[in-house]
């Protein structure tokens, strides 16, 4: 299929490496033939591609579907044979060069595929690692196993890196990686997703074919490879069909570039680099390639279930397999004509087929007979791959690197030449020096003569100064000593005449607190005579009307918790019997929300109504709202009932809010923890939140903050539910959105989908798409700019999870907040990544509204970042 360039004589050795021979290339003398290259003649060697069959082991389906059933191969390893049975009593035999068994392990598989191969790149030659076969037989396990749980179950690409690094110098030598995948007739970089259009450049003189645009990691230890392998696994595109859960949907090479220099063993050593030193012919590098190559597994469509996306997958695969099978036959056949660029696939395995690479092949087949011509077709390409020959050519070039070596050394030397005439030099220059310091210290000797002398008049001068001033500073302290004295004795006696002036007061003051104890017995003796005198008729009185108004209260507390109580059963009958029979629940099972439901029902709930408007008539608003604050929890629970179920109508929300009555409720959410009146409070303020004006001054009284707690501190759905009807419907305000988000409203919202019930979630659906549209007419009307608060705060994967679920209402919810999110283009990409576009994209073509589909569509079709995706995808809306 290519020829290569080779630019060195002799006959290759295979180093100490090799310990296997079960699989060894024969390489007859008489197919030898020369050729010249640029560092001299090669010897190209003729090498057929070597084919091993590898069986898997029945799997847990296969275990049970055809446990009645015998294997359709039956593999003779000793004669390297294997029988394909026809029926029962009648067979075909093939031979490989190895046949390995469902025992066979991996160390064995890769001493007798690989490790040849890998032994000739370390050589200087191309070589190439390939599995083929029928999808679920196990090509990835034996090629790309990771063999981080059990090390002996490691594929052929760790094990042999473990090879190439144990026998490389990395002083010297050099290793390169490209890890890639063949998708949909695309080749993506595995290291790097973004390049996922690489371009194959193919040498006009040689035929090589190259990947410039591929990423390449220089690997230095076995841990940096793993960690590589890792990451591409991860890219890599895998589906689950009927045969396979892990099906690989595209072709995964993994290309390893070995730069080896060929040193001989003393040429380090000084006596060789001496010799060398006048030799300027530079030593040879070898440059070896292994391709390691993971084929997608071919597959019919009725077996596998592959439908939409993944048929056009498997289409693609079984089309680069038809193009390698029919580029294998012609080089079988030694047509004239290979049909190389029929598939991107064929052109990357130019060199692997009829090239100069050394190639090993290992088919997998599984054992069911249900697949039997799955197996055949398997087999039947391992034989003629068998037939095709390529000629093996060693790749050499000159080690320029080592020259460069060669030239520093004798750098060196000429500079420690030069550091000797150099030191010569310095030598001279110390000896004037020296004579000149010589001359220097003489005359510095005299002047160091003549400043002595100074020095010892300056130092008798400074002693007899110190004397004098030593002499005067006694005198100093003596005076001083005899003024402290005087000083104490005159504090003395300043202390003494204080001590005396507090103990007066102290005096004074017993003094008047015993005047203060016999005013008040005298006080208290008086009042009891003047009771005792009969002049008690005006105290009497008071007292008298005071008890009255006492009693007068006490009456009226009874008459409004009778009538609170009225009422209360009066709404239960109400709510318990709307058709008139006798199944319901009573009120404190309730919610305020439901209240509001039940209250706008005309059929049962107007005598309910009229209870409520007539309590509110005859006590007073004010007087209802007082009893919120009563020390007695059965009127406080009464009392907010009704006060929620007068917030259901909109007549009355204005008078609630005038009369204070939306602090008291946020009162309660504040002092109060007992769950029934949080569940009514928060109802009732769900319902005043239906009002924007009511709206901005939930927001002003703290009304977020005090939601948002009881968000995190109530386990009852229903109170939930009652907080998020609320939280949603401040949501909808344009005006709010950043103070809902900084007070915690939106976190709080996102934290209660851990209820999990439909109602609690319904509601957090309903705020979110609140949330959501009221960002999109925002950015539309170019007040906004930035990506979504939603997506900042983590609400995009519940948003992407719950877009196809089964109750209606939160999927209706999220499917227009994911088409308000869409509409603005900074959160594009986000939502590609997040998985949001397959969703919108169901959602123009199957959602149940009309104007929900039209509006997924519109988006998706005014988005270019979408519109790329798309064509990236090849996904028509």
């Amino acid at each position: 299929m290519a020829t290569g360039g080779g630019n060195r004589n002799g006959t290759h050795k295979l180093p100490n490496l090799r310990n296997s021979t079960s699989f060894k290339s024969k390489l007859p003398p008489q197919n030898v033939r020369r050729s010249v290259g640029a560092a001299g003649s090669t010897d190209s060697v003729s090498g057929r591609v070597r084919v091993a069959v590898r069986l898997r082991p029945r799997n847990t389906e296969e275990l049970v579907a055809d446990a009645d059933f015998a294997d359709c191969v039956d593999l003779q390893p000793e004669l390297k044979r294997l029988k394909l049975r026809k029926n029962n009593w009648d067979s075909d035999t093939f031979e490989f060069d190895e046949v390995l068994t469902e025992f066979a392990s991996q160390k064995r598989v890769y001493e007798v595929v690989a490790k040849p191969v890998v032994e000739s790149v370390l050589e200087g030659y191309n070589g190439t690692v390939m599995a083929y076969g029928q999808t679920g037989t196990g090509k990835t396990y034996t090629l790309g196993r990771l063999g981080d749980e059990d090390t002996s179950a490691r594929g052929i690409m760790v094990r042999a890196m473990e090879d190439i690094l144990a026998n490389i110098s990395p002083e010297t030598d050099s290793i390169s990686v490209s890890f890639l995948q063949l998708y949909m007739e695309y080749i993506q970089d595995l290291l790097n997703p973004a390049n996922d259009n690489i371009s194959i450049v193919e040498d006009q003189k040689t035929g090589d074919v190259s990947l410039p645009g591929a990423t390449v990691w220089e690997i230095r230890d076995q841990q940096s490879f793993m960690q590589l392998l890792r990451l591409g696994e991860a890219h890599r595109i895998a589906a689950n069909t009927k045969l396979n859960t892990e099906s690989s949907r595209s072709h995964a090479l993994l290309m390893v570039h070995v730069k080896k220099s060929v040193v001989e063993k003393d040429e380090f050593s000084l006596d060789a680099q001496n010799r060398s030193i006048g030799n300027l012919s530079p030593p040879m590098l070898r440059k070896g390639k292994l391709i390691v190559v993971d084929l997608a597994g071919s597959e019919r469509i009725h077996k596998s279930g592959s439908e939409g996306h993944m048929l056009e997958e498997a289409k693609s695969i079984n089309l680069s397999l038809s193009a390698l099978g029919k580029c294998i036959n012609a080089l079988a056949e030694n047509s004239p004509h290979v049909p190389v660029r029929d598939s991107k696939l064929t052109r990357l395995l130019k060199d692997s087929f009829g090239g100069t690479s050394r190639t090993s092949l290992v088919i997998t087949i599984g054992p069911s007979p249900r697949h039997r011509a799955e197996t055949s077709s398997t087999i039947m390409f391992g034989q003629r791959a068998m037939k095709v020959e390529n000629m093996l050519k060693i790749k050499e070039e000159f080690d320029y690197k080592s020259l460069a070596k060669r030239l520093e050394m004798e750098i060196d030397k000429l500079m420690a030449e030069n550091e000797r005439h150099q030191k010569v030099y310095e030598n001279e220059i110390e000896r004037i020096r020296l004579e000149a310091q010589k001359r220097v210290a003489e005359a510095e000797r005299n002047y160091v003569e003549a400043l002595e002398e100074e020095k010892t008049k300056c130092q008798m001068d400074y002693m007899e100064s110190i004397k004098k001033l030593e002499e005067k500073w006694t005198i100093n302290q003596q005076k001083h000593a005899i003024n402290a004295e005087i000083n104490n004795g005159a504090g003395n006696e300043e202390v003494v005449e204080l001590k005396r002036l507090l103990q007066d007061e102290v005096c004074l003051r017993k003094a008047a607190e015993d005047e203060i104890h016999n005013l008040k017995s005298q006080l208290f003796r008086f009042s009891k005579m003047e009771l005792a005198g009969g002049n008690s008729d005006g105290l009497q009185q008071v007292l008298e009307e005071e008890s009255y108004q006492k009693k007068k209260l006490e009456e009226e507390v009874r008459v409004l918790r009778s009538q609170l109580a009225q009422i209360s059963v009066e709404a239960n009958q109400a709510r318990g019997y709307p058709d008139g029979s006798n199944s319901g629940n009573p009120l404190p099972g309730q919610d305020s929300l439901g209240l509001l439901n039940h209250m706008r029902s005309r059929d049962g709930n107007n005598g309910e109504r009229a209870s409520i408007t007539n309590l509110h008539e005859q006590v007073g608003l004010q007087k209802i709202l007082s009893l919120l604050e009563s020390e007695d929890a059965n009127v406080r629970i009464h009392a907010v009932k009704v006060v929620a179920n007068l917030a259901a109508e909109e007549g009355n929300q204005e008078k609630i809010v005038e009369a204070g009555g939306l602090t008291s409720l946020l009162m309660l959410l504040r002092t109060y923890e007992d769950e029934t009146i949080r569940r009514i409070a928060a109802g009732a303020i769900a319902n005043l939140a239906m009002n924007e004006a009511n709206q901005e001054l939930i927001m002003a009284q703290g009304g977020i903050c005090l939601l948002a707690m009881t968000a995190t501190d109530a386990e009852d759905p229903q109170t939930l539910r009652m907080v998020a009807g609320a939280i949603a419907n401040l949501c909808g305000n344009d005006k709010l959105q950043m103070r809902l988000r900084s007070e915690g409203g939106v976190k709080a919202l996102l934290g209660m989908v851990r209820c999990r019930h439909p109602d609690v979630l319904s509601q957090v659906a309903r705020g979110i798409a609140n949330f959501a549209k009221c960002e999109s007419r925002a950015s539309s009307q170019g007040s906004r700019h930035g990506r979504s608060l939603l997506i900042d705060d983590g609400a995009l994967p519940w948003i992407v999870q719950n877009a196809n679920s089964e109750a209606s209402l939160i999927r209706r919810h999220v499917e227009l907040a994911l088409c308000h999110l869409a509409q603005h283009e900074i959160n594009a990409k986000d939502m590609i990544s997040g998985g949001a576009l397959w969703e919108l994209v169901r959602i123009s073509r199957d959602c149940s509204r009309e104007d929900i589909r039209a509006l997924a569509r519109r988006t998706l079709t005014s988005s270019s970042t979408f519109q790329s995706e798309l064509r990236r995808l090849r996904i028509e809306v």
